[in-house]
């Protein structure tokens, strides 16, 4: 590497204050972020400029699954990038086909449709509901989403997103949506209709608090969905992937509740961007030749990724469920001792602990004595840990944790 080029590089990597100034001066400022600047990942570990070690207890907002570094994904990132990157979807590649039969194989979904992100599947699966309806009629274009909700930030994505903080600046947005109360029955049956196109749910509430939802609920949306003939999807964003001990949140139903589409995204390929819309034959049809398309989704970089990553997934679903209840029952045994801590809840490595008082300062003391983790809905305490935890790892948090609420 020339002189100039290391100058370069090392001035790429400034740290501390000087990452700070050069964010407010440079970068649009619409994130509040954390004053920590984080440079190195190890495993479930993370390390910042000042050498310090943090136990990673939100992995990127559930992207980093396997934490960081893992060696066969570094493997598979290093080959795939010395080989080729990216040819667009004007070709084929030989990553797409592999993972899309993979996908299908552990979702019981017929057809994939590559995205970089979950905003963009979400955008993808309401084209493909307002298409579904559009061919039955123009009348059908109506969606019924539910309250408390996440589903992305992008204008379609807000628009069925039942949060009116998120919704309020940037209102109007696409008409026809419905939003009912999570698990109310009777509400989801008043909404949708003949003009229900589609209808859109998280199995679990992530941003919403981990909230999951019933199951007679979902099965319900099932039947209303084949009775007007609108297609069910289910957002696996955030509860997807590996991350409730299955592949699918959907799959914790004992028989599955199946949807017409399911859209995904975060640790699908470990970090690198890569998001997928999955659906059956009867919802895949509604998109045609032309009707939508993606640059750079499941370019050959993020497919090979992904199919390494999958190839991983299936070994750790028993740890992810027995870990995950370790944690969930340690943060209960917490809850006995700290009468704030009002409910745990969630599945595998999703967990959220719902408190009688704010947890912004919480989260801010367990950062300065190492472990990260954020809090959402301003009381409920959220941890996406990485799938490779173990009980050890688990114990360290809970002790950390345990000192935090002390010092309360």
């Amino acid at each position: 590497m020339s002189t100039a080029v290391e100058n370069q590089a090392s001035g790429a990597s400034a740290s501390g204050q000087n990452v700070v100034e050069l964010e407010s001066q440079y970068l649009l400022q619409n994130y509040a972020r954390y004053q920590l600047t984080l440079v190195r990942g190890d495993g479930p570990y993370m390390w910042d400029d000042t050498g310090k070690r943090y136990l990673d207890f939100i992995a990127g907002i559930g992207v980093n699954a396997l934490g960081q570094n893992h060696p066969r994904i570094v493997k598979a990132i290093a080959e795939q990038a010395a080989t080729l990157i990216h040819t667009s979807n004007l070709y084929y590649n030989q990553f797409q086909g592999p993972l899309a039969r993979r996908i299908a194989e552990v979702s019981g979904l017929q057809r994939t449709f590559f995205t970089n992100s979950g905003a963009e599947s979400t955008e993808g699966s309401l084209k493909m509901m307002k298409a579904h309806g559009h061919d039955i009629s123009p009348e059908k274009y109506e969606i019924v989403s539910l309250e408390n909700s996440f589903h992305g930030r992008t204008l379609g994505a807000l628009s069925i997103t039942g949060q009116p903080k998120y919704r309020k600046d940037f209102e109007p947005l696409l008409p026809g949506v419905k939003f009912v109360k999570p698990n109310d029955i009777a509400s989801l049956e008043a909404a949708v209709s003949e003009r229900t196109c589609g209808i859109s749910i998280e199995w679990i509430q992530g941003e919403g608090g981990v909230l999951p939802l019933d199951e007679a609920f979902c099965r319900r949306a099932r039947e209303l969905a084949d009775q007007y003939d609108a297609l069910l999807c289910f957002d696996e964003i955030q509860c997807g992937v590996g991350r409730t001990g299955t592949y699918f949140a959907y799959q914790l139903a004992t028989p599955h509740v199946m949807p017409d589409i399911m859209v995904a995204a975060k640790p699908v390929a470990c970090g690198i961007p890569l998001g997928i819309i999955v659906a059956n034959e009867r919802a895949a049809k509604s998109i045609r030749p032309g009707m939508h398309g993606s640059t750079f989704g499941g370019n050959a970089l993020a497919a090979r990724v992904a199919l390494e990553f999958f190839d991983i997934l299936g070994d750790l679903l028993p740890q992810i469920t027995r870990v995950g209840d370790y944690f969930r029952a340690e943060l209960r045994r917490l809850a006995t001792r700290f009468s704030f801590i009002k409910e745990v809840r969630g599945y595998g490595m999703m967990v959220g602990a719902e408190l009688t008082i704010p947890g912004k300062e919480i989260v801010n003391r367990a950062m300065a004595a190492g472990l990260l983790m954020n809090c959402t809905h301003d009381t409920v305490l959220r941890f996406l840990p990485p799938y490779i935890v173990t009980e050890k790892e688990v114990d360290e948090a809970v002790g950390i944790l345990t000192g935090v609420f002390e010092s309360l």
